[in-house]
């Protein structure tokens, strides 16, 4: 399964998805770079910002993404990534996108996530490769 994801200078997100081992797609730093097209399903992890439920949780390099039809027909999950500090808004980017693009959140982890976390993402992926109908090659 591909993950696409957004990683912020912190590299949090980032370190969880090298931990992870997939094929994955890192969005650009900068809104302003090229947005990529992917063409094959995917699972999006992304990071929360801010604290409150309309505070820009949603990072604006993931808002671009989806933005784009081709990208956002392809995405069958997400997984969010934050901070509990954030209390009931923890994760909140992920619900917000899970909401729009009407797929489910997979999964939840804080920060770069622990070594359960990581294993429990790649088990749930698995499944989910299971689950999705192959194409002929």
């Amino acid at each position: 399964m591909l993950i696409v994801y957004y990683s912020s200078g912190s590299e949090y997100t980032h370190r969880f998805v090298e931990k992870l081992g997939l094929p994955a797609v890192r969005l650009p730093l900068l809104t302003k770079d090229d947005t990529p097209l992917v063409s094959e399903p995917f699972v999006l992890i992304t990071p929360t910002y801010g604290a409150g439920r309309n505070a820009g949780s949603t990072p604006r390099q993931v808002i671009k993404f989806l933005n784009v039809k081709e990208n956002r027909d392809k995405i069958v999950g997400v997984i969010g990534s934050g901070n509990t500090n954030f209390g009931n808004n923890f994760c909140r980017a992920a619900y917000t996108v899970a909401e729009k693009t009407k797929v489910p959140v997979l999964y939840n982890f804080e920060m770069f996530g622990t070594q359960e976390d990581v294993e429990k993402v790649k088990e749930g992926l698995e499944k989910l490769c299971q689950q999705q109908p192959q194409t002929a090659i």
